[in-house]
C-alpha cells in the first residue's frame, strides 16, 4: 500500500474516532460510551489492517473484481454469509420474532431456501461462464454491448435500492444504539466502505465479510447460550417457558385486540408460536416468498462472489458452506427473538424502536446485567459494533457490484469495446467505486426520516423479475436470445418498480393522518354488530387491483361484540399527570414518569406525522389509496419477466445466440477454458 493509501485509512479511523464527541443519547449510557467506541475501534482497526494487506496484492483487474480467483470454497462460503446476512437479518428478524413470534421466523425460512435455487441452477454455471459481472454471463452468447448495457442498468438499480435501505438503516441504528447523529453515522459508514472497496477491492471486501460473519456468529451463539442454558438446552422446556411468559401473553393480547378476550393466558402464549400475527394475507406471503427465494439468485453482489473461486467445485462448496452458516444463524434468531420477548419484553423493545430492531442489542444488555452494569454495556457495545460491521460489509459488497457494472460493463465493455488496458480498467473501477460511494452517502442523507423498508423487498423483486429470468434462460434454453433478454429485463424491472409505486408500501397522506388522529384522540365506543349473511364479493384479480366487478359469493360474517372507547395519548397524558400529582411514594412517581415518557414519545411521533402530511392528500403517484394491494409485486412481475424473455426469443432470431449455444453448454457443465469466458 502506498503512503497515501495508508494515510487515508488512518484518516478514516481518526474521523470515526472523532464522532464520539457527537454521541448523545442512545441505548448506551453516557458513562459507558468510551467502552462502545473502544470496541468499535478494535473492529475498525482489524478491518483496516485487512485493507492494508489486501491493497498490496490488488493491482490487476482480476484481483480488484474477483480477488484473483484465489478464494477457497470455505472462505467464499463465509464471505457469502457475511455479504448476505445484513442488518435486516441480524437485527430485523430477531426484532420481528420478539414482536410477532412465528411470523418473524418465516422471513428466515424464505431467505434460507433461496440458496437451494442458487446451488442447483446458478453457482457452478455462473462461475464457468462469467468473469466479473452478471453482464459477462449474458454477453457470452448474446450481443455483448446491448446485454451488458441492460445488465449494468439492472445491477445499478437493484444495488441502489438495497444500498439506500442499508445506508438509511445504518444511520438510524447507529444513532439509536450510541447516539451519533444520523448524518455522521451515514458518512462514517460511507468512508469505511469506500476505504475497503477502493483500496482493497474484492480481496479486502471478502475478508471484511468473513470477519463480520465470524463475529456475527460468535455474538449470536454467546447470546443463545445465555438465553437457553437456564432450561438445560431443552427445546420443549424453552418453548413452554415462552408460552407461559406474561410479557409474551400481553403482546399477543395487544395484537389480537378484542379477539383475545375469550382466550386463556396459555392460549395467548401458544398463539405467539403460530402464524398469522404479522403476515395476515396468504397471497402477499406467496408473493414475498417468490421474491425472496428467486431474488437471491439474481442479486448482483451474490453472483459476483462465484467469480472469486478457482474451480466449479469450489463454487458448489461455497454455497453449501453458506447455506450451513446462514441456516445455523437463522435458527439462532429464534432464540434471540423469543429470548428478547421474555427477558426484555415487547413493550420496551417497541418503545426504543417501533420495528423491533433493538431486540438483539437490548437482550445483550439485559443478559450482561442490565443498563447500569459494566458487563451489560460491554455486551451491548459488542453487539452494536457487530451490527456496524454488518452494515459496512454488506454496503461494501453492493458498492463493488454497482461499480463493476459501471466500470467493467459500461466503460470497458460498451464504450471501449473491451480494448482498455489492465491499468485503465483498475482506475475506472476505483473511480466508479468512489462515484457510487458518494451517491450512496448523498442518497442516505437525503432519505433521512423516510420509510425505506420496502426497498429491500423491492430489490429482491427486481432481481427475481429482471435478472433471474435472463440469467436462467440464457444458461438453460437454447432459443433464448438478445431480444428476449432485453425485453425480459426491461419489462420485469419496470413492472416490479411500477407495482410497488402503487402498492401499500408507499405513503398515503390520508391514511397517515387518520392513524395519527386515532393515536392522539383515541377511538370511540362501538356498538355490537349483527351477523352479516353471505354476500357477493370481488374476485381475486379485482381485489388485487382494487377494482369493482367480477362478483363471487362471500361467506357470512359472525356477530361482533361491542367495543369500549379507547383514550388517545392526549387524554392519557392528562390522566397520568393527575396520577403523578397524587402520588406520594417516590417509586410510584418514577413509574408514572416512565409511563408519561412512553406516551409522550408516541404522541410526538403522531404529531410529527400530522405536520409532515399537512397539505398533502395523495401519494407520490397521485393516489389517495393503494391501487395494487400486495406489498410485494413478485407474484405478477416474476412470471411476466420470464414470459417476456420467452416471447422476445420466440419471435426473433439471433445467429450469435444460436451458434454459441454448444460452447456455452459445454463450458457451463465442464468449466473448460472458464478463464476465457468473455474472450468472444
Amino acid at each position: 500500500m502506498t503512503k497515501s493509501y495508508r494515510n487515508f485509512a488512518l484518516f478514516a479511523i481518526a474521523l470515526l474516532a472523532c464522532t464520539s464527541a457527537y454521541a448523545a443519547g442512545g441505548a448506551v449510557a453516557d458513562e459507558f460510551k468510551w467502552m462502545t467506541f473502544a470496541v468499535f475501534g478494535v473492529i475498525i482497526a482489524i478491518t483496516m489492517g485487512i485493507t492494508v494487506w489486501a491493497s498490496k496484492t490488488t493491482h490487476s483487474t482480476s484481483e480488484f473484481y474477483a480477488a484473483g480467483r484465489s478464494v477457497s470454497g470455505i472462505q467464499n462460503g463465509w464471505a457469502i454469509a457475511g455479504d448476505y446476512l445484513s442488518a435486516a437479518s441480524f437485527l430485523g428478524i430477531a426484532g420481528l420474532i420478539s414482536l410477532y413470534g412465528y411470523d418473524g421466523f418465516m422471513y428466515s425460512v424464505g431467505w434460507l431456501v433461496a440458496y437451494i435455487t442458487v446451488l442447483l441452477v446458478i453457482a457452478e454455471p455462473c462461475r464457468n461462464i462469467g468473469k466479473y459481472t452478471m453482464g459477462d454471463i449474458l454477453a457470452f452468447r448474446n450481443d455483448p454491448k446491448k446485454t451488458k448495457t441492460v445488465a449494468a442498468l439492472s445491477t445499478i438499480t437493484v444495488s441502489t435500492f438495497y444500498l439506500t435501505a442499508q445506508m438509511v438503516g445504518g444511520g438510524v441504528l447507529i444513532k439509536t444504539l450510541i447516539g451519533i447523529d444520523y448524518e455522521i453515522s451515514v458518512i462514517g459508514v460511507g468512508i469505511l466502505m469506500l476505504t475497503y472497496v477502493v483500496f482493497g477491492g474484492m480481496k479486502a471486501t471478502t475478508w471484511v465479510q468473513i470477519t463480520k460473519a465470524v463475529l456475527l456468529v460468535i455474538a449470536s451463539i454467546i447470546l443463545v447460550i445465555l438465553v437457553w442454558s437456564p432450561y438445560g438446552f431443552s427445546l420443549p422446556a424453552y418453548l413452554q417457558a415462552v408460552v407461559g411468559d406474561s410479557k409474551v401473553q400481553g403482546q399477543v393480547a395487544k395484537l389480537l385486540g378484542s379477539a383475545a378476550a375469550t382466550m386463556t393466558p396459555e392460549e395467548l402464549g401458544q398463539r405467539f408460536l403460530e402464524p398469522g400475527l404479522f403476515l395476515k394475507n396468504p397471497i402477499d406471503q406467496i408473493s414475498l416468498g417468490m421474491a425472496l427465494v428467486l431474488g437471491t439468485a439474481g442479486m448482483p453482489h451474490i453472483l459476483m462472489r462465484f467469480f472469486t473461486v478457482p474451480t466449479a467445485q469450489a463454487a458448489r462448496t461455497s454455497v453449501i458452506w453458506a447455506m450451513g452458516i446462514i441456516g445455523g444463524f437463522y435458527v439462532l434468531t429464534l432464540f434471540l427473538g423469543t429470548g428478547a420477548a421474555m427477558l426484555v419484553g415487547p413493550a420496551k423493545i417497541a418503545t426504543v424502536d417501533a420495528g423491533g430492531n433493538m431486540a438483539g442489542p437490548l437482550l445483550a444488555q439485559y443478559l450482561g446485567g442490565g443498563a447500569d452494569s459494566m458487563l451489560g454495556n460491554f455486551f451491548l457495545a459488542f453487539v452494536a459494533a457487530v451490527a456496524f460491521a454488518t452494515i459496512v460489509a454488506v454496503v461494501a459488497g453492493l458498492v463493488l457490484a454497482a461499480a463493476s457494472a459501471m466500470a467493467h460493463d459500461i466503460y470497458v465493455g460498451v464504450i471501449r469495446g473491451d480494448r482498455a488496458t489492465p491499468r485503465e480498467q483498475v482506475v475506472a473501477a476505483r473511480i466508479s467505486s468512489i462515484i457510487v460511494g458518494v451517491i450512496a452517502i448523498t442518497v442516505g442523507i437525503l432519505a433521512k426520516g423516510q420509510n425505506v423498508a420496502h426497498l429491500v423487498a423491492l430489490a429482491f423483486a427486481v432481481a427475481a423479475s429482471s435478472n433471474l429470468p435472463a440469467v436462467f434462460l440464457t444458461l438453460y434454453w437454447k432459443k433464448c436470445n438478445t431480444t428476449g433478454i432485453i425485453m425480459g429485463m426491461i419489462v420485469g424491472s419496470l413492472t416490479a418498480i411500477g407495482l410497488v409505486m402503487i402498492s401499500p408500501n408507499m405513503t398515503y397522506p390520508q391514511a397517515v393522518t387518520k392513524a395519527a388522529n386515532k393515536v392522539l384522540d383515541g377511538e370511540p365506543a362501538m356498538p355490537a354488530k349483527d351477523a352479516v349473511p353471505a354476500q357477493e364479493r370481488s374476485s381475486f384479480l379485482c381485489e388485487l387491483f382494487a377494482l369493482n366487478g367480477c362478483k363471487l359469493a362471500a361467506p357470512a360474517k359472525p356477530a361482533e361484540p361491542a367495543k369500549e372507547a379507547k383514550p388517545g395519548t392526549r387524554e392519557k397524558l392528562v390522566m397520568l399527570k393527575a396520577k403523578l400529582d397524587a402520588a406520594t411514594d417516590e417509586a410510584d412517581k418514577k413509574k408514572v414518569q416512565e409511563e408519561i415518557g412512553k406516551v409522550q414519545k408516541v404522541q410526538d411521533k403522531a404529531e410529527a406525522d400530522l405536520k409532515k402530511m399537512d397539505g398533502q392528500t395523495t401519494s407520490l403517484m397521485g393516489l389517495d389509496k393503494p391501487f395494487f394491494l400486495l406489498k410485494n409485486p413478485g407474484l405478477l412481475s416474476i412470471p411476466l419477466g420470464f414470459l417476456m424473455v420467452i416471447l422476445g426469443s420466440l419471435f426473433t432470431r439471433d445467429k450469435r445466440a444460436e451458434t454459441m449455444w454448444d460452447e456455452l453448454y459445454v463450458r457451463q457443465n465442464t468449466g473448460i477454458n472458464a478463464e476465457a469466458a468473455t474472450a468472444h
